[in-house]
């Protein structure tokens, strides 16, 4: 019997969104149903998956109609927590419909399922104390001194452009629902978990999970899946083909393979941008350093093109 391969990719949120004018649930849509497209291939040719995914924009999105359903409405608000799951929910139908579509056409006789996943946060995590994370619209200065006052939100002045709410970004611990995902890949279903890094929850003094206004970088849950079901391969499917040096300057340097020392050198010496690479490589080297194979870097469209090794950045031991 040939082994099974299991593989965690993680999607970027943003990849469900191509530009300004591509924002409607009907452009994600199809945006989603073109990383379907490539996630299928890798499943044809033998790959079990588990997908986790981004939601920062949309997350964004269902705040703001949340904030203004309240203003014009007298609505009320919806906790950053439940908009987490109702990304989740959204997001995975999307991706599961095209991945059943996908094997339909192929003959491809596979399940998919997303399941709504809660992650373990610690309450004492430092993040807590230093929350950094803009969410939801801007405000005027008024507003956001009432906001603050009144529901305890911490507000910082956003480049200029007015004034957001931040929260706390912290480590993702545990991944509350990974009976599920790992009973779902045992028979062979495509899951799709972890979404937006996982709704954030902490433990009370009783022990009962309580939802937290927090986010949780979706490359540093995905990564903790990957450790907790023993991947073979970690992929990252991002907006470039592969991780550069000195990215988008004369002297780029693409990368094609590196060990895991090479990465955190690279990162002692600058080279990974804070808000954009830099989280995905560290996310990659937790990892490896947990006894991860294989992490590999990549756009949607490279995804094949990268497991035959013609492609993509790829991670290795030393």
């Amino acid at each position: 019997m040939t082994k099974r391969k299991w593989a965690v990719i993680a999607i970027g949120g943003n990849s469900l969104i191509k530009s300004k004018q591509h924002q409607t649930v009907e452009d994600q849509y199809q945006a989603a149903a073109e990383t379907a497209h490539h996630i299928a291939n890798m499943i044809e040719a033998g790959w079990d998956v588990a997908i986790g995914h981004g939601n920062g924009p949309q997350v964004g999105f269902i705040l703001q109609r949340s904030e203004i359903a309240a203003k014009t409405a007298g609505m009320h608000e919806v906790p950053l927590d439940v908009c987490g799951a109702d990304s989740q929910g959204a997001i995975g139908y999307a991706l599961q419909q095209n991945l059943n579509n996908e094997f339909y056409r192929r003959g491809i006789e596979k399940s998919v399922a997303t399941i709504v996943t809660q992650v373990l946060v610690d309450k004492n995590d430092p993040a807590f104390a230093a929350p950094a994370k803009p969410i939801g619209g801007f405000m005027d200065e008024a507003e956001a001194q009432k906001r603050a006052d009144a529901d305890g939100w911490n507000i910082v002045e956003d480049a200029g452009r007015g004034w957001r709410r931040v929260v706390a970004s912290p480590l993702p611990k545990k991944i509350v629902e990974l009976d599920a995902v790992q009973t779902l890949l045992d028979n062979g279903i495509c899951a799709i978990t972890v979404g937006g890094g996982g709704i954030p929850v902490i433990e009370d003094d009783a022990g009962n999970l309580v939802g937290t206004a927090a986010v949780i970088d979706k490359d540093f849950a995905s990564s903790l899946l990957a450790q907790a079901i023993n991947a073979d391969l970690f992929l990252i499917s991002t907006a470039v083909e592969k991780v550069s040096l000195n990215y988008n300057k004369p002297n780029q340097e693409d990368l094609d393979t590196i060990t895991v020392s090479e990465a955190k050198q690279y990162l002692l010496e600058g080279h990974f941008a804070k808000g954009s690479m830099e989280p995905k490589i560290r996310a990659v080297l937790w990892y490896m350093e947990a006894g991860g194979k294989k992490a590999i870097v990549t756009d949607p469209a490279h995804i094949m093109d990268a497991l035959e090794g013609e492609t993509g950045t790829h991670i290795i031991p030393d």
